[in-house]
Parts: C-alpha cells; structure tokens; sequence
C-alpha cells in the first residue's frame, strides 16, 4: 500500500494568532509545513537535491537531522553556491556533506529522498520566494515504483561530482 499526496500553490507558515486582515501567508496547512512535517520524520538518511537553497528554516531543519545523526547528503547547482541568501555555507559548517556541479548547464533537480522510501518531488525550490509567494508544486509519495529511480539518479549524480571528478 502506498500513499501520495500532491500540494500544490506552496505558502509560508505564519503565526496562527496573526490579526493583520492584509496579511499575505496562509495560516491554513502549508506545502512548507507538510514538506517540513515529513522531513521531520527522517530516521536513517535524507538525500537532498535542489537547485538552490535559501530557505533557512528548511536548512535548520536538515542541519538539526545531522546533529541527530541523520545522514544528510546535498547535490545542488555549483552556480547557486554563492548566491546571495546560499545556505550551503551554513551546511559545510555543520558538517554535512555537499556535492555540484562544475557545469555551464544547470543541476536543476528538486527532489529529496527519505530513508530511501519517500520522495518528494515538484517545482519548489528551497527559496523564501519560493516559500512566500510563487505558486509551486511538490508531490510526496512512499510508492518505490516512484522512488527508485529518483534514489538511482541520486546515486549517480552523488558519484558524477565527487570532489575527484569536479574537472569534468
């Protein structure tokens, strides 16, 4: 038996008890807060494969993983590296392993693998633009029909930018 579920038009967590009657969050069940409910989950190894990530609160919620001893593993794009808001910085500091690309063409995955049996896939980028106001998508699913070939693809990528092949 399998479960997924598609979410569509990602928005911010805001406080529920916010009185603002212009306030442009929801204060209803998030993408973010699902994606974050499920990242919480995360028993063995979360492997994490996005394009660029600025969202702190996502990247405070991979760093606490770690600190658990959650293998956590990171393939983004080498551009996105040292743009303004990057929190790949904040990941080496912790500890956690990071791999990109070394390419004029872009490492434009979105996809995170947990404990090998959820994926979590769509549009959303890990911004605050993404979080607070672009209309986005994520589909998260424990079907291994699903699964598998993400984790393959990860395994390769994984293999393709280690430190050794960074020339190519």
């Amino acid at each position: 038996m399998w479960k997924s579920v598609i979410i569509l038009s990602v928005t911010s967590l805001a406080a529920v008890d916010c009185h603002n009657k212009q306030c442009r969050f929801s204060h209803d069940r998030t993408a973010l807060g699902d994606l974050i409910e499920v990242i919480r989950g995360t028993k063995k190894t979360i492997d994490v494969c996005v394009f660029t990530i600025s969202c702190r609160d996502l990247a405070q919620e991979l760093v606490n993983l770690h600190e658990n001893g959650v293998v956590v593993r990171i393939i983004t794009d080498g551009e996105s590296i040292n743009a303004m808001g990057s929190q790949i910085g904040t990941f080496r500091s912790a500890g956690i392993q990071v791999r990109h690309n070394r390419s004029s063409f872009f490492m434009h995955h979105k996809f995170v693998l947990i404990d090998n049996a959820v994926v979590i896939n769509g549009s959303f980028n890990w911004t605050m633009q993404a979080v607070t106001g672009n209309h986005e998508n994520l589909l998260i699913t424990n079907n291994m029909n699903i699964c598998n070939p993400y984790e393959e693809e990860f395994t390769k990528l994984w293999a393709l930018y280690a430190p050794i092949n960074l020339t190519n």
